[in-house]
């Protein structure tokens, strides 16, 4: 029989089930790929395989004019360069979030905010990886040196930076031109603020 979920209801809910082993099968510079075998609650034992990721955090910001900053970056395994907001890995010990995601717009697109908001938070692939993303959103802008001693290199070193209207940005995610899942998430995210009470009922980074 089916239960209908209640406001209070619908979250998702932390729960591990017994690891009888956890094997790292390959560790690259970014992630590792690991085997856990587990319990189910039925008793069976299976083996799962997954990617351990640091996690990474991602901005939506927008300008005066209402415009969106992205950053056009060639990603090897889709053989595409994407149109995607400043974003990066949490890979600095002891960085909390905020200042992760104010450091990866300051070093992409040289920019700080005056105005930050978190928009929402994802597991970009939950069945194949631990990746967790937390996506803000960044007003108030305004231009900023990069991070002392920060230097591009591989892809970074070729994305342009560019500016897009936020409607057609919207337009080019339902319509299925735009694919990186933090650009698709957070647009739509700024949208659904937008027509529930404004972006001051979105939670601020204290939250």
């Amino acid at each position: 029989m089916m239960h209908e979920l209640n406001h209070s209801e619908l979250m998702d809910v932390a729960e591990e089930w017994p690891v009888a082993s956890h094997t790292t099968l390959a560790e690259g510079a970014v992630f590792a790929m690991v085997e856990d075998k587990l319990r189910t609650p039925n008793g069976e034992w299976i083996t799962r395989q997954y990617i351990e990721h640091p996690g990474a955090v991602g901005v939506i910001a927008l300008d005066e004019q209402d415009r969106v900053v992205l950053v056009r970056q060639y990603r090897h395994p889709v053989r595409h360069r994407l149109l995607e907001p400043p974003a990066g890995l949490l890979d600095v010990d002891g960085e909390d979030l905020l200042t992760a995601v104010q450091r990866e717009l300051a070093e992409e697109v040289g920019l700080a905010a005056g105005d930050w908001r978190l928009l929402v938070d994802t597991y970009t692939s939950p069945g194949m990886g631990n990746e967790a993303i937390r996506v803000f959103l960044a007003r108030e802008l305004t231009p900023v040196a990069a991070p002392e001693g920060f230097e591009r290199s591989g892809e970074e070193a070729h994305m342009d930076t560019v500016l897009a209207p936020f409607t057609d940005v919207v337009d080019a995610v339902l319509a299925g031109r735009l694919h990186n899942p933090i650009l698709v998430a957070g647009v739509l995210a700024v949208w659904a603020a937008r027509t529930r009470g404004g972006f001051d009922q979105l939670r601020t980074p204290q939250d």
